[in-house]
């Protein structure tokens, strides 16, 4: 075959190795149909691999599903996605949620309901960023904490998603105290830098992405400048339409259900007490999981950033419904079997999820085999110059991120490119790494297929698309500044 041929005489896929996460992500777009054009993408990023042999791309795919389950991270995530779900139906039927919604209604009376809608929306944004261990713990949390609140007071789900997605993300890589620090250390001390935090910390003044991101949110929700598809969607639900007719959103209402269970009083108490225990066990077993794989006498920060970010997630939401248990058995609000079968059917519930999660890193891992990464990294590397070096390198570090749906991916391809290519050619290696770090930040915002995104998505309990679409014009807005403040330093 004429692929096949092709392929023979080259190392890397070409432009081939493009086509499956493009074909996704405007499929996606296109029709709404999130697990059908993921599929696709897979199938054809397998087909690729295989020389264009359907039936052998076919099972390569099937194949390819079933590996996920290698990565043990992957399958702790999948895990965590899954019980999630069995929490949230806790704190729902406890009454945690109508008690924590009680709570801050006495608060946004105090305020007028438009002084009410600002607050709770910055509660939002401040809570996301304040939770930066975990860029998904923070979406999920928020998620909990505030879908109810935003549903009462008519502020639309994609508001939400935006704010939890341009908190979690951006506060994890500007406060680099956690497994994203971690990772991005790794990276840098593999380069030959002596001193990587002191470079990572270095790079954040230039890292302007997410400085952008994390700023852009409260001038919003202050001076209401929703533009585009997120204005339509805020004029939506003032009008009392939670979603647009033909939308899905990514958790059933089963989940959302704020109703409690007869005959108990509502009590914030009974939501707060889980979260809290989720988000302060995420830390510790950070720290412990670090120290079972580093140095006893490593620093703090090195401790946690060598944790396993998958297993305090899943440590963490499985402390939480102990906990929940405890003390709901203890109040006398669920005996041992009702609180079981919610167990069952808050894990059913998110059954979508976990198959959307499993087709997120199905999907990355074909991108990985298809090294889309490094085919763009190489098409441009020959021709840059070291002015244009870090306005180059975000816009290909978000287009790679965009393209695979994953900021980490384009991490490590870029960072171990770029910086030998900065010593060779010239430049200011500090302005190089936040630009691929903001480029990577940037291309995971705007991607469909990224698990940050999904996740986004999901936590707001909205069409996943809608939420990208509300999106993309704040994205690309900062995206474009980004790049310019690049172009500038480096011509400077």
């Amino acid at each position: 075959m004429l692929l096949n041929a092709y392929l023979e005489h080259m190392e890397h896929y070409g432009i081939w190795s493009l086509i499956p996460p493009v074909a996704a992500i405007l499929l996606a777009i296109k029709t709404k149909q999130v697990y059908l054009s993921l599929i696709a993408g897979i199938w054809g990023g397998w087909v690729v691999i295989s020389g264009g042999n359907v039936l052998t791309g076919t099972m390569n795919t099937l194949q390819g599903l079933v590996d996920v389950f290698k990565d043990d991270g992957n399958t702790r995530t999948i895990l965590f996605s899954g019980l999630i779900g069995a929490l949230l139906l806790f704190i729902q039927k406890s009454g945690g949620v109508t008690g924590f919604i009680g709570w801050l209604e006495k608060r946004i009376h105090t305020y007028g309901e438009n002084g009410g809608k600002m607050r709770v929306q910055l509660m939002a944004w401040i809570t996301s960023v304040a939770i930066f261990v975990e860029s998904n713990i923070s979406v999920l949390t928020v998620g909990a904490l505030y879908r109810p609140v935003f549903d009462k007071l008519r502020i639309s789900r994609e508001k939400l998603a935006y704010i939890t997605d341009s908190g979690s993300s951006p506060s994890c890589i500007i406060i680099p105290f956690n497994a994203w620090g971690a990772f991005i250390m790794g990276l840098l001390m593999e380069q030959g830098f002596d001193r990587p935090f002191s470079t990572l910390v270095q790079s954040i003044p230039y890292n302007i992405y997410p400085l952008l991101a994390l700023i852009i949110v409260p001038l919003i929700i202050i001076f209401k400048k929703d533009v585009g598809p997120m204005k339509r969607a805020e004029e939506r639900t003032q009008a009392g339409q939670v979603l647009w007719p033909d939308s899905k959103p990514m958790i059933s209402d089963e989940v959302t259900d704020t109703a409690v269970k007869e005959g108990v009083t509502p009590r914030a108490v009974n939501m707060l007490l889980p979260i809290i225990t989720m988000v302060l066990t995420m830390p510790i077993v950070l720290y412990w999981t670090g120290s079972q794989a580093i140095e006893s006498d490593a620093s703090f920060v090195d401790i946690i950033g060598a944790g396993s970010g998958s297993t305090a997630v899943l440590t963490a939401v499985v402390a939480a419904i102990l906990l929940s248990m405890i003390i709901y058995k203890f109040q006398g609000i669920f005996g041992i079997r009702e609180m079981a079968d919610l167990t069952i059917k808050g894990v059913s519930e998110m059954i979508p999820l976990a198959i959307l999660m499993l087709l997120a890193f199905a999907i990355s891992g074909v991108c990985k085999e298809l090294n889309a990464g490094n085919y763009i990294a190489e098409v441009t590397s020959a021709w840059l110059s070291p002015e244009l070096l870090p306005f180059m390198l975000f816009l290909i570090s978000g287009f790679i991120a965009f393209s695979t749906g994953t900021s980490w991916g384009t991490f490590g391809i870029m960072i171990a490119i770029s910086i030998p290519m900065v010593n060779q050619i010239g430049g200011d290696p500090i302005m190089v790494i936040a630009a691929i770090l903001g480029g990577g930040v940037f291309g995971d915002h705007c991607s469909p297929i990224s698990d940050t995104t999904i996740i986004s998505s999901m936590a707001a309990a909205t069409d996943h698309i809608d939420h990208v679409k509300t999106q993309m014009p704040y994205a690309l807005t900062i995206g474009a500044i980004s790049a310019l403040f690049y172009l500038v330093m480096g011509l400077t």
